[in-house]
């Protein structure tokens, strides 16, 4: 009775310390950007800047840029795009070291089929559709919001915190005219490398009405940035249920990640939500059509995103269980060129790793150090993932796979194969702060735009806008 008494008081204080943390680094994170924000805003009407007449040598330029392959930067959990949070960037501001990159807002616990389909419409334009059959099964609406170029991005300034936040139920599709002639590199960071596969698993086989000509090759290339590609361990430390890989323990750190998402939708204001959102707006949650009886029934599991019958939010797609599910049915197409970043924290004995590590990660760590399933090798993880998840599709079945050494040993570059490196780092070593990752932060993100740009095509390598200009000089000279 003793040491079960131990045992409960143990997970109890666990369960204390790790909502602590969390909930501070989030209202940091949150503070931070209303700060930032405040900030900008007090400069800027302090020192207004004086009016300048710009004279406009030509669009040439401009006309350069747009010629390039966009790339687009897919956050993880808990991630946010460009407009949420204010100025704060998902990626650090890795987005500025390419001249032409999307960072879409996506949502944030949604599951991965619901930001598979955003995703495509954020691209393409037009009304998000996640499908009849899903929508049914899961308990939403069909539809979400609208994308098209024919409306602008609505600005209005918050009284409250003093920053411009952004309307986004009427935004604009991002690249129109994407198809297999026009394709692009996508680089998604943890939960976000398997929101693409499945986008591209959906392009392949079509299932997106009014667009019957989509195909695997409209994506080019993808970087795995930490990837859950084969699932994690930490998603049971956090409170799935390890026997079905999808139902919650009854007392557990995802419990009040629930609760805390569910009240924040159902009271639903407005300027808080076009700050940061959960992303299930679908779900029709608001307590203006749900009412105190729409509240009840998603706290006790009736109803909503995290409903017995739905499970429709991103955690139990990151079990090792349903991850295998999704991956058996998720190809590696012999067009699309793959790449991998797996990231390590652990080191021999187990105690290593809590040096140099984010204090977000520190318990989960050890923890998922000292995990035995599914067998010793997934072990070694960077405080969120397992490092062996990261590297490759390997279940259910192993894909075409090759360790990076050297880069100059690989080129040129093969489609169809998954090229993987092991970076010592944690979790969120290069998103949200780079001062952390130092010269690091840099070398990576560098390394992943120089690949897009001159590595990776199919039929002539892409002209950069500086050396475009420089040849059309040339030319003109000759």
């Amino acid at each position: 009775m003793i040491p079960l008494l131990i045992t409960l008081a143990l997970q109890l204080a666990e369960l204390l310390v790790s909502s602590v943390v969390h909930i501070l680094f989030g209202l940091y994170l949150f503070s931070s950007a209303i700060a930032g924000d405040l900030t900008h805003t007090l400069v800027e009407s302090v020192f207004k800047p004086k009016p300048t007449i710009e004279v406009k040598q030509g669009n040439t330029t401009t006309a350069q840029v747009n010629d390039l392959t966009p790339i687009v930067l897919v956050h993880g959990i808990f991630g946010f795009g460009k407009g949420r949070l204010g100025g704060l960037s998902y990626f650090a501001g890795a987005e500025k070291k390419d001249e032409r990159v999307l960072v879409p807002d996506l949502g944030s616990l949604t599951s991965v089929h619901d930001r598979a389909r955003e995703l495509f419409y954020y691209l393409k334009g037009g009304r998000v559709d996640y499908g009849e059959d899903h929508s049914k099964t899961c308990g939403h609406s069909q539809f979400g919001r609208f994308y098209d170029k024919g409306f602008s991005l609505f600005l209005f300034q918050v009284a409250l915190v003093f920053t411009l936040c952004a309307d986004e139920s009427v935004t604009s599709g991002e690249y129109q005219e994407w198809d297999e002639d026009h394709p692009i590199h996508f680089v998604g960071h943890s939960a976000g490398a398997q929101v693409v596969r499945v986008l591209q698993q959906m392009l392949a086989d079509k299932m997106f009405d009014g667009h019957e000509n989509t195909n695997e090759n409209w994506v080019l290339s993808l970087t795995s940035l930490s990837g859950a590609l084969n699932g994690g361990t930490r998603t049971y430390l956090d409170g799935i249920q390890p026997e079905d890989g999808k139902s919650l323990k009854p007392i557990c750190l995802l419990q009040i990640c629930r609760l805390g998402s569910i009240i924040y939708d159902w009271l639903d204001i407005s300027w808080l939500k076009s700050y940061y959102n959960f992303g299930f707006d679908h779900f029709n949650m608001s307590w203006q059509k749900t009412g105190l009886r729409g509240l009840v029934d998603c706290l006790l599991g009736n109803a909503g995103p995290f409903a017995s019958s739905s499970g429709d939010w991103i955690l139990p797609d990151l079990s090792i269980q349903e991850t295998m599910k999704l991956n058996a049915n998720l190809k590696t197409f012999p067009n699309t060129f793959y790449f991998s970043y797996a990231t390590k924290r652990t080191r021999k004995p187990p105690l290593g790793g809590v040096m140099g590590i984010h204090p977000l990660l520190s318990i989960r760590v050890l923890q998922m150090s000292q995990w035995r399933y599914p067998h010793e090798d997934w072990q070694d993880n960077d405080g969120a993932l397992n490092t062996v998840s990261m590297t490759h599709p390997r279940i259910p079945v192993e894909h075409s796979n090759l360790v990076v050494r050297s880069d100059s040993d690989c080129l040129p570059l093969q489609p169809g194969i998954w090229y993987y490196k092991i970076v010592e780092a944690d979790h969120i070593m290069f998103i949200l702060n780079r001062e952390r990752a130092g010269v690091e932060f840099y070398l990576i993100y560098d390394d992943i735009f120089e690949r897009c740009r001159k590595h990776v095509f199919r039929q002539s390598p892409q002209t950069m806008p500086n050396k475009a200009q420089r040849k059309l000089g040339e030319d003109k000279e000759e």
